[in-house]
């Protein structure tokens, strides 16, 4: 089943990464279950990604972020001899995790305790992209008429300036 989002996207502006977004998770095939995850707002610019990776150490585990997407993946290391295996229930198997991170969204840690990782992000608003708010002058029509005239004036004495040091 495929999905238009063309009328979604007429009158925005700048939205093109929600569209790819959009397109990669329709594209993408079944994902495993494995390994589990809760996804938490800690704050109003905080989340906290819980996975569950019993039998992973912290040097099974890889963290990488790239075009707004952080990847987890967890390789399984050698294989100890426990014996004869009469049931497996603990998966262990390699997996990677893909989860798409919007603008401006940072890892800032990572820890694992208790077979559980935790893995911090947080939203980074840069300076330049918060709102600012920009006071508004009134100007008399006087004020207005006097910085009209001394503007005029004020370049009416550069340009001789000007021609005296060309003609230098």
């Amino acid at each position: 089943m495929s999905y238009d989002f063309t009328p979604l996207f007429r009158t925005a502006i700048g939205f093109d990464r929600l569209a790819q977004v959009m397109d990669s998770a329709a594209r993408s095939p079944g994902n495993s279950s494995f390994p589990p995850y809760d996804i938490a707002k800690t704050g109003n610019d905080s989340y906290t990604l819980t996975m569950a990776v019993a039998g992973f150490g912290p040097e099974d585990i890889e963290l990488v972020v790239q075009d707004n997407t952080l990847v987890v993946s967890g390789r399984v290391n050698a294989p100890q001899d426990e014996g004869e295996i009469l049931h497996r229930g603990i998966a262990r198997r390699a997996f990677e995790r893909r989860f798409a991170l919007a603008d401006h969204v940072e890892v800032t840690g990572a820890e694992m305790n208790n077979g559980l990782l935790r893995i911090t992000v947080q939203q980074i608003i840069p300076e330049a992209l918060k709102p600012r708010r920009i006071p508004v002058k009134t100007v008399s029509a006087t004020q207005a008429e006097r910085a009209v005239a001394t503007e005029q004036k004020n370049q009416a004495q550069q340009q001789p300036q000007q021609s005296i040091a060309t003609a230098a």
